[in-house]
């Protein structure tokens, strides 16, 4: 009616997308060829050259051939704008190689972007340098790499370690020293992000230099934890070489345990333990059969399963050497801190990291510790099902070699309707593996659900698996193949040959193998199969039911009763079979005249003869063939016409016996063929080489020099004093570079347990208020100070006084950073503006407040499940004096039952303590002498030998968290009953108090900014409830009751010392904006500084806008750190 209003589908279609494009780029991708880019490439406006180049490089998407506007953007290179630079070098990047000429017109703007004083812009330059790959600029990028290898900032570091595979494949023979060098130097970074990119170069340009790894190898296996996840990968394959190449195999471990002198005695002995070889019997063989399994998953992870399987079965022994070549997971250091580095990372989210996580301990771990990886994998298979299928290849492979590990977990491998075929396939195969006698039975339940998948491949696998744990275990056998007759008893037709009939022939076909094994007491299965011939029309199955009957001809008294008729009954379908099943025919009248004697040999002879004559007629040659051929040999038997009038040969009778007549054998173990390759690698997916596979390398092949690899065994323990060599090298990156951090970082990866502490002493709990005023009435409760002078007063005639040498060489390292980068220190600052920004504050002392401070308090056994036994436990702010590793933790019993309660006492689930006598008693004069590896989990605990009804005991724990997230599990012990806890860490509790001068606090913080600076924000409402009590506004100063409030919140859940509680001076007296609190704490297990200030925004009466800065070098600690602090600090007040 009205036109006008209407809208038709393609007008709303087009109203659709724009709207969808609005706010997008995708106009960029509208007109490939406008003709105003060129124009806006010459544009003095950065924002018309950034439209030129994000439409060139959407046209370099789709494919387009831009290499005409070469010229144009090269000359963009020296802009200023950072957003033109970047697109410009992506541009670079894309078209060097296709214009190097004009390519190398930009060097000069490159090299001088090197020393840009933003990192970026040097990381920048950098990656186009390296990614243009012109063998005329080689020479200058190694230069370039090498400078930035030095690079104050990690993220150039980084990306010059990434630079160097670019590098070497350029082929510059003459520089493969020094890149290896460089590859060494960077090794030796204390950044996890520039150690992964380093890994990564080591395996892509020097695998085999083990060398640099021998300086390194204990830093590289503390980094381990904290390198991002696709390094981790790299780097555990570096190590897990360099320690089988230095110090050969573990003598414990499955490599070699089953093939040492010193096990095979136990064996035989016939102990019987959970991780050992089960012997049974009834099933002698595969005893022998997980052995060979076990050798060949060693030699192939040695050698490479082509190298070991090419060679003849006799030679493939393992070949053992003095037990001296071997080393101990127990005894030597190196393995025990791999082992110890990778056991977090079990747990990693990324699948890739577990499984590599697992390789290494299956390879080095000893057998009885090889538990640990069974349920980290089984946990991945919660996982997608691209993740799942490799994990069940690596488990299949740990289940051949060694099935007693998963034995317990068999339900873990049922198969779920969602999963694709190959994952049921490789399921199926992994149960019938860790199949027993007591798991059997649940598992042939599940076999039969799976027969009637309507996936008839997948059913048939589920026929086939029965077979296979039939053959395992020797005492289902005549149940399984009850079950594997039902299924033959069903009608199938060669039309359904695709679906039912592979059915029908998996089962024959297990029934087969099944008989084979043990085919003395199976007579009736085979008749009973017989009977089914006319129901079972599919060849392949009519011609394995006929093998058997022919194979086992004088197998028991009922075969040979029923042949003749049998016999008789092949030779009227005969000419109707299909051709395996005339060649079965052939075969088995032949094997059944061979064994026959008395009446029945004239009927078998008369049989053959017929079919022998039908065969001559056949229309398929090899049935001509083979009629030809068994007539000519059985010409005795049959006494012919042909054979009266020749000359009979003598050797006719005994090649018919021997190709015909002999007795069938069970036959042995299947031999084995299997192609291992190491655990998560794309070979063993594949199971053959994959380009850039390499085994192990061979023990002891590495010869280090041991006086060099001791200096450098503990890297990282250096005095608290020599730290400053540490931070120099990040003091100059840029805090907008890493805005980012907190979301990017990982916070799984923190593992300081082996680092060496810099201070023996304790200090107090929760201290408050400055250094000077130990007593709240001994001072003024306000000072006035200027927070514009935190930093200018170094300039002091006094300054120098407070610093030692090495503080001194902090402070000059942004004097560094510029000469470095030639420029001219201090030129880009005015001293009067930043005066002018200087803000005065008021220092206020709120006193003496650990009388307040309340701990959270935990539950680690609630009445209800501890039957009246109630136990909870606090975090102590006590040091312990035993090792700095350990958390003190004080736990209290609560007898809330009607009766008396004894032997209380807490332990650790699996003991990792390897001591000599359990009531061994740790001293302080005894702990000095402790080293890290000997520091215990958990410290023995003094038994509670009576709790009486209504009492209450508390006991202090000094605990060693091997991770600041993961829990430990602990067992508690009560009359005589075990109650299994875990008791969580709390990372606040990770630090104790560090006082120190508020000037000194300045420094600390000015020298750890960029990357060790960490910044959220969160909102404080404890404050509100504070304040609503006071009986009268004028009752206690407001900004008192916030400062105190937020105080005891962090001193509460944090072992900090507060430093310093200042306020704004002439700020208005309900606005609480500019208070600011810094608090100051040291890590127990490294001694290092750990800085947190806390600002606040708002009215004093509404919620407080609060911000939480943590300055830390430790950088995976300092950002779960900072989320403690604001997790609690927004959690709302406990009653």
């Amino acid at each position: 009616m009205f036109t006008q209003f209407g809208a038709t589908a393609d007008s709303l279609s087009k109203a659709s997308s724009l709207m969808f494009r609005i706010g997008t780029d995708a106009h960029l991708y509208d007109d490939p060829d406008d003709v105003n880019i060129a124009p806006l490439l010459d544009s003095k406006f950065d924002s018309e050259k950034c439209e030129a180049l994000k439409r060139l490089l959407a046209l370099i998407a789709q494919g387009c051939n831009i290499s005409n506007f070469f010229p144009q953007v090269v000359k963009n290179v020296a802009s200023q704008s950072m957003e033109v630079k970047k697109l410009v070098y992506l541009y670079l990047l894309h078209y060097a190689e296709k214009r190097p000429n004009e390519a190398l017109l930009s060097i000069n703007c490159f090299q001088k972007d090197l020393g840009d004083p933003n990192p970026l812009v040097r990381a920048w330059a950098l990656r186009t340098m390296a990614g243009i790959r012109l063998h005329v600029i080689a020479p200058l990028v190694l230069v370039a790499v090498g400078r930035c290898a030095r690079d104050p900032s990690v993220y150039v570091r980084k990306c010059a370690a990434n630079a160097l595979p670019k590098l070497h494949d350029l082929r510059l023979e003459e520089n493969i020293s020094t890149i290896e060098e460089l590859v060494g130097i960077l090794l030796n970074d204390n950044a996890p992000g520039v150690v992964g990119a380093a890994a990564a170069a080591f395996a892509s340009i020097c695998p085999n230099n083990f060398s640099l790894i021998a300086k390194n190898y204990r830093r590289l296996c503390e980094t381990l934890p904290d390198v991002e996840e696709w390094g981790q990968i790299v780097l555990i394959g570096i190590l897990i070489r360099y320690s089988i190449a230095r110090h050969g195999l573990v003598k414990e471990s499955l490599m070699v345990a089953f093939h040492s002198p010193e096990n095979s005695d136990s064996e035989k002995e016939g102990s019987e333990t959970y991780f050992g070889i089960k012997e049974r019997t009834n099933d002698i063989g595969r005893v022998v059969c997980e052995s060979e399994i076990a050798e060949m998953v060693s030699r192939s992870y040695l050698e490479g399963p082509d190298k070991y399987l090419s060679r003849p079965c006799s030679e493939r022994a393992f070949s053992f050497r003095d037990l001296s070549d071997f080393t101990s997971a127990k005894s030597n250091d190196d393995v025990k801190i791999l082992l110890q580095c990778t056991l977090p990372l079990l747990w990693s989210q990324n699948s890739a990291v577990v499984l590599a996580a697992a390789g290494v301990h299956w390879i080095m771990a000893p057998k009885e510790e090889l538990k640990r990886i069974v349920k980290p994998l089984l946990f991945l298979l919660r996982s997608s099902d691209a993740s799942k299928y490799v994990v069940l290849c690596n488990i299949q492979v740990f289940a051949k070699a060694m099935p007693t590990l998963f034995v317990s977990h068999f339900e873990d491998f049922f198969v779920s309707s969602t999963d694709p075929y190959p994952v049921k396939a490789l399921k199926l195969d992994i149960l019938s593996l860790i199949a027993t006698d007591s798991s059997i039975s649940p598992i042939f339940n599940e076999f039969q659900d799976y027969i009637k998948d309507p996936d008839r491949r997948f059913a048939a696998d589920a026929v086939a698996a029965i077979g296979l744990c039939a053959q395992r275990l020797p005492n289902i056998a005549s149940i399984c193949l009850e079950g594997l007759l039902v299924l033959t008893s069903s009608d199938v037709d060669i039309a359904s040959m695709d679906e039912e009939a592979i059915i029908l022939i998996q089962a024959i076909n297990s029934i087969k193998t099944i008989i084979k094994h043990e085919h003395s007491s199976h007579d009736k299965v085979i008749v009973h199969l017989a009977s089914k011939l006319d129901s079972i029309r599919v060849p392949s199955a009519r011609a394995m039911i006929i093998w058997m009957l022919g194979e086992y001809n004088s197998m028991g008294h009922i075969i040979p009763k029923v042949l003749p008729t049998v016999l008789k009954y092949f030779a009227w379908t005969f000419s109707s079979e299909a051709l395996e099943t005339k060649l079965q025919i052939l075969n088995a009248m032949v094997k059944v005249l061979l064994h026959a004697e008395g009446e029945a040999l004239s009927t078998f002879k008369t049989l053959l003869n017929y079919v022998l004559e039908l065969a001559k007629c056949d229309l398929n040659y090899d049935i001509r063939d083979r009629g030809r051929l068994l007539q000519k040999l059985l010409s005795h038997y049959k006494g012919t016409h042909e054979l009266e009038e020749s000359t009979p040969d003598s050797t006719l009778p005994v090649l018919a016996g021997h190709l015909f007549g002999r007795e069938t054998k069970p036959i042995p173990s299947e031999p084995l063929a299997y192609r291992f390759y190491l655990p998560g690698s794309l070979s063993q997916m594949v199971l053959h080489a994959a380009p850039g596979y390499e085994p192990l390398p061979q023990p002891l092949s590495l010869i280090c020099n041991d006086t060099t690899h001791e200096s450098n065994m503990v890297i990282g323990m250096k005095p608290p004093g020599n730290r400053a060599t540490q931070s120099e090298s990040y003091e100059t990156d840029d805090a907008n570079s890493v805005s980012g951090s907190l979301n990017e970082e990982s916070t799984s990866g923190y593992n300081s347990q082996d680092s060496k502490t810099g201070s023996s002493g304790t200090h107090g709990s929760h201290r408050s208020g400055s250094v000077s005023d130990d007593d709240e009435h001994a001072g003024p409760l306000i000072h006035l100070s200027d927070s514009g002078n935190a930093h200018g007063n170094q300039l002091g005639p006094g300054f120098y006084q407070n610093f030692d040498s090495n503080d001194l060489g902090e402070l000059m390292s942004i004097k560094s950073l510029e000469s470095w980068l030639d420029d001219n220190p201090g030129s880009t600052h005015n001293p009067v503006e930043l005066n002018n920004v200087c803000q005065s504050l008021a220092r206020i002392s709120i006193g003496d407040i650990s009388s307040r401070v309340k701990p959270k308090s935990y539950t680690l056994l609630d009445p209800a499940n501890g039957n009246g036994l109630s136990v909870e436990y606090i975090f102590s702010s006590e040091v312990s004096s035993i090792s700095p590793l350990l958390v003190c933790i004080q736990v209290t019993f609560t007898n809330n039952s009607v009766e008396a309660m004894s032997n209380l006492q807490l332990i650790e689930e699996v003991s990792s303590m390897r001591v000599e006598s359990s009531d061994q008693v740790l001293t302080s004069d005894e702990s000095s002498k402790m080293s890290v590896n000997d520091v215990p989990t958990l410290v023995p605990m003094e038994e509670i030998a009576k709790l009486e009804r209504g009492q209450v005991m508390q006991r202090t724990l000094q605990v060693r968290f091997h991770h600041h997230l993961l829990p430990l599990k602990l067992l508690l012990w009560c009359n005589g009953k075990k109650y299994p806890v875990k008791l969580r860490p709390d990372i606040g509790y990770f630090v104790k108090p560090l006082p120190m001068e508020i000037n000194m606090f300045s420094i600390k913080e000015s020298q750890l900014p960029g990357m060790f600076e960490y910044i959220r924000r969160c909102t404080f409402i404890d404050h509100i409830e504070e304040l609503n009590k006071l009986e009268s506004p004028l009752a206690k100063d407001n900004f008192l009751v916030i400062c105190e409030t937020l105080a005891l919140k962090v001193l509460s859940n944090s072992n900090l010392f507060l430093l310093s509680v200042d306020m704004p001076v002439g700020t208005n007296l309900d606005d609480a904006s500019g208070v600011r609190l810094r608090f100051s704490g040291e890590i127990l297990s490294n001694s290092i500084p750990c800085l947190i200030t806390i600002t606040l925004e708002g009215r004093c009466s509404e919620l407080l806008d609060t911000k939480v800065k943590v300055n830390c070098e430790e950088t995976v600690f300092g950002l779960n750190f900072l989320n403690r602090v604001v997790n609690y600090l927004t959690e709302p007040a406990r009653l």
